[in-house]
């Protein structure tokens, strides 16, 4: 037969190369997971929530205490037993064992690599080695990206932002500037770049992280960016400011998380008033009492955090707060406890959530004097909660009869049997939610990621029971 005649021979496409991906940790972490993400898809591979089908996979770690670890290391090795190519990244990552050798290859020795934590680059050259790009990354686009501001792991609604890494404190309780270095405040500008990305693709909530978001733009020394043509100082008061002028044009929330509770923070709360951005702050106060602060070696001092909180809440009254603690660190007395509970109570903290005090390799706290049993911890840390769920309740309690803008995360069959949703004052993940009910109007539809009205008829445990309308 004449070859010029004979029937083209059908080419059949190359499947892109799947890369599973498990992302452990903070949001801090998961910013990083998107990250590496979006790269990945720039380059074409194809990626996946599982290890089923995938040419090789990705754990992002944590490392920051004993439970995290150790789900981290079950995943490593679940990933190894499954799928056997594994490539690992995050503050595990950056752990050494004794001796000094990578805790991660002396356990697991057989990944292919091991990064520490906003390591995207040396990520993707593992991935290089061991699995060839299959395009060229300036020519192909990203499905289902933000533009600028890549893929991300979270429903399409909401995201976090992430405004700097690392951490100049030297808390010692806390290992992260050993694994995620100093403060680096990100340009002020890209910030805001992304940002509007958010916003223009969906964002109706955006979460602000990094390790400290007041102290942003300390180590620039709040130097001046720019942004849309106009100089912005790198600074928190200014950043908040900013954002809530972009997200003012969707009806979008900004929500402000691991705020110190610096002086500086005063600026902030007139924002909130204005409804700039959410009266919601996440303040990690980690204890109440000036000796156990000073063990810990906590950057903002105890002594006038009632005195700071009765003022935010005189300029904004419909502020909510919620925080983080910890109980049975080394030397707390029953007196310091109790004025712990003391404080839980007269700050009516609204949501707060605390640790009973767990030594984390690395961390110098563990070489303090007056190390209390782990019953004795555990112990404080149930009355701790019982005491914070009793003030959180009596607050929630508060609302019942309210009408509240809600955001909603759920919505089956458009919300005709009810749905799920989220006020001001929770933050997804980690407070409670609104159950909303199903509409007494016919016509009334609740579309997940789009607010409703709703009208607070109850509560039920960490939720409330609303009525849209």
């Amino acid at each position: 037969m004449n070859d010029a005649l004979a029937p083209p021979t059908e080419v059949v496409p190359k499947a892109a190369p799947r890369v599973g991906f498990v992302s452990l940790g903070c949001p801090k972490a998961l910013t990083d997971s998107e990250l590496i993400l979006t790269q990945l898809s720039a380059e074409g591979y194809q990626t996946s929530k599982t290890f089923d089908g995938a040419d090789l996979v990705i754990v992002n770690t944590c490392g920051f205490i004993d439970e995290a670890v150790k789900e981290s290391l079950d995943t490593i090795g679940e990933a190894l037993a499954e799928n056997g190519r594994v490539i690992v990244t995050g503050c595990l990552g950056a752990k050494t064992a004794e001796g000094g050798s990578n805790l991660v290859k002396s356990l697991h020795p057989s990944v292919l690599a091991v990064t520490g934590p906003h390591a995207t680059q040396e990520v993707m050259d593992a991935v290089h080695q061991n699995l060839p790009k299959p395009h060229d990354p300036f020519l192909d686009l990203v499905p289902q990206s933000f533009g600028v501001a890549g893929l991300k792991l979270t429903p399409r609604h909401y995201a976090y932002l992430k405004i700097s890494e690392g951490c100049n404190h030297r808390c010692t309780f806390c290992i992260i500037p050993s694994m995620r270095g100093d403060l680096v405040s990100r340009p002020i500008g890209d910030v805001l770049k992304e940002a509007q990305a958010l916003f223009e693709g969906g964002v109706r909530e955006l979460l602000v992280i990094s390790q400290d978001t007041s102290a942003y733009g300390v180590d620039l020394k709040y130097r001046t960016g720019f942004w849309d043509g106009k100089p912005v100082k790198t600074r928190t008061l200014e950043l908040a400011q900013a954002l809530g002028e972009l997200a003012a044009p969707f009806g979008a929330w900004v929500r402000l998380h691991y705020v110190y509770p610096y002086p500086s923070v005063d600026e902030l709360i007139p924002l909130m008033a204005q409804g700039l951005v959410l009266p919601y702050l996440d303040v990690p106060f980690q204890h109440s009492h000036p000796e156990v602060l000073r063990r810990m070696k906590r950057p903002a001092s105890g002594e006038r955090n009632l005195e700071r909180l009765a003022r935010w809440r005189e300029l904004c009254p419909q502020l909510v707060v919620r925080s983080t603690f910890i109980a049975g660190f080394p030397g707390e007395t029953e007196a310091e406890f109790e004025h712990l509970l003391n404080f839980i109570r007269e700050a009516r903290i609204d949501r707060a959530g605390c640790f009973a005090y767990s030594p984390v390799e690395g961390a110098t706290a563990n070489d303090l004097p007056e190390q209390l049993p782990a019953e004795v911890r555990e112990e404080r840390r149930a009355r701790f909660m019982a005491v914070a769920e009793e003030v959180s309740a009596g607050k929630l309690r508060e609302r019942v009869g309210a009408t509240m803008q809600v955001l909603v995360d759920s919505a089956p069959a458009l919300g005709r049997k009810g749905g799920v949703g989220r006020s001001y004052a929770d933050a997804p993940e980690i407070d409670g939610v609104v159950r909303l009910l199903p509409p007494e109007k016919i016509s009334k539809t609740l579309k997940v990621g789009e607010f409703t009205r709703a009208r607070i008829v109850g509560t039920e445990g960490h939720d409330l029971v609303a009525m849209p309308f």
